[in-house]
């Protein structure tokens, strides 16, 4: 594991109980936000189904709401430390610790991928490998929503959640993000960019693509 999965482990380690009190009570995105994640779940339902992985889950809010738009979700998270919480929040639910880059999953396992503002600690030149990982665990015409913060650059955090971290947060393009998921093998089906809310410092940005080929028979 490199420095920074090592430093990212141990940051959302630390805060992870008082991360899942902070938004405990809050809805698990915004409208429109909410909007794509229902046409993902309508993707994949329309696909046939099939096990859906929530990867970079955190507590797991977002993997019991793809539950609840009728998916057959579970989560994989890289911090033990949210994993443990998910667990204890959502007993009836799946959590595994995981690193995005190396799934424990078997080839073409998944019907649907949700990556909810899980890459946004991976400089964009390491992404490429990432991708091609969720290629390898998704099914053919297997469904990807990845979401993101949309623009350049990064911005250092030292303390969040209240406490001392060691993590960097990026900012992608959109239209790159298009753009290196279709190199490896992932067609964009559907982007959509909102400005700023309340609370938010930049654009928000949410891209579906599919790998090719047709789902397997039932």
């Amino acid at each position: 594991m490199t420095t920074r999965l090592h430093a990212t482990r141990a940051s959302y380690d630390t805060v992870a109980a008082d991360y899942a009190e902070l938004f405990r009570d809050l809805p698990v995105a915004k409208p429109l936000d909410t909007a794509m994640l229902e046409a993902f779940a309508e993707r994949v339902r329309a696909g046939g189904g099939g096990p859906v992985a929530d990867l970079g889950c955190g507590p797991g809010r977002v993997t019991v709401h793809l539950e609840k738009l009728g998916l057959d979700a579970f989560g994989i998270d890289l911090s033990p430390g949210m994993v443990a919480v998910a667990r204890r929040a959502h007993p009836r639910l799946r959590f595994e610790t995981g690193t995005m880059t190396g799934l424990d999953l078997p080839d073409g396992a998944l019907a649907g991928a949700l990556v909810w503002y899980s890459t946004v600690h991976t400089p964009i030149d390491e992404l490429p490998v990432m991708f091609a990982e969720f290629r390898r665990v998704l099914a053919p015409g297997g469904h990807l929503l990845i979401a993101f913060k949309a623009g350049d650059g990064q911005v250092r955090l030292e303390h969040a959640y209240g406490h001392d971290v060691d993590l960097d947060v990026h900012r992608f393009p959109p239209e790159r993000i298009a753009a290196l998921l279709r190199a490896e093998g992932l067609d964009e089906v559907a982007r959509l960019v909102r400005e700023a809310d309340d609370g938010e410092k930049t654009p928000q940005a949410f891209v579906m693509a599919r790998k090719g080929g047709a789902p397997a028979a039932p």
